[in-house]
């Protein structure tokens, strides 16, 4: 195992270890949790949008979609026990789709 030394107000030594105390743990055990549990979240947010690039990639090469109201309405209908048809697929309406990637909601831009 390696050592890193890790700088940072008092303030915050202060709440790390008043955090610990009421986990249970030690500082430099709750300091390990913390960084793993972000890490773990980088790489859940990372696999999150290579999958949503994948999918967004077959959707553009099928060229084929499902407006959402339609298909919510539908789930909908179905829920209540209602006799439905399933919602039309349709042609993607972006005509350079390859050209416009899925939004990333709360990414951060470059300034």
């Amino acid at each position: 195992m390696s050592t890193t030394t890790i700088r940072m107000t008092d303030e915050l030594k202060a709440r790390v270890a008043r955090a610990a105390q009421a986990a249970g743990t030690t500082a430099h055990g709750f300091i390990v949790e913390a960084i793993a549990d972000k890490a773990d979240m980088v790489e859940q947010r990372s696999d999150f949008h290579a999958q949503a690039q994948e999918r967004f990639d077959r959707i553009v090469e099928s060229g084929k979609t499902m407006s959402w109201d339609d298909v919510r309405n539908y789930l909908i209908e179905r829920a209540d026990g209602l006799a439905t048809t399933r919602p039309r697929v349709r042609k993607l309406a972006v005509p350079d789709a390859a050209a416009t990637p899925p939004a990333r909601r709360g990414a951060k831009r470059k300034a």
